[in-house]
């Protein structure tokens, strides 16, 4: 199993960074490899689809497991090609800033084109999570998502 977890501060209040990242339609506009998310049914699972290398996309579904508004969000993935788990939270610092916590838990995905993707994906997950979160950040304080070094 591998795992990353990371932190950022984010210049808005937490209510708004909390909504902005509920919406997991947002996503594609700040993790670089995921290509689309379909919310399903009630809002807790989704469908998401991320770029793979030569254009073949990987996909999974994930289910929530926790949604505490403005302070916790998390998931596992409930089918698909990839395993994983994880959770976001939301700390409220005042004066509308917030700190967002990331952890994330995959499973080493099973050999063949599929586990070669998902290899090629998550080459430096740590350097992966810290530039979307950066990204997440310049949305949500109003700057272009490209604004933050890649």
């Amino acid at each position: 199993m591998q795992r990353v977890e990371k932190s950022v501060r984010v210049g808005a209040p937490v209510e708004q960074v909390y909504q902005f990242w509920r919406d997991f339609r947002n996503f594609p506009r700040f993790m670089e490899h995921v290509e689309d998310v379909q919310v399903l049914g009630d809002g807790r699972r989704s469908r998401w689809r991320l770029k793979g290398p030569m254009g073949m996309p990987v996909e999974y579904d994930a289910m929530m497991t926790a949604d505490d508004p403005n302070k916790q969000i998390a998931w596992n993935s409930g089918g698909g090609q990839i395993e994983t788990t994880g959770a976001v939270t939301f700390d409220n610092l005042g004066d509308d800033e917030t700190e967002i916590h990331v952890v994330m838990q995959w499973y080493d995905p099973p050999g063949g084109s599929v586990g070669e993707a998902f290899a090629r994906i998550f080459q430096n997950p740590d350097r992966m999570v810290e530039e979307d979160l950066r990204r997440f950040k310049g949305i949500v304080e109003g700057r272009s998502a490209n604004t933050a070094p890649r």
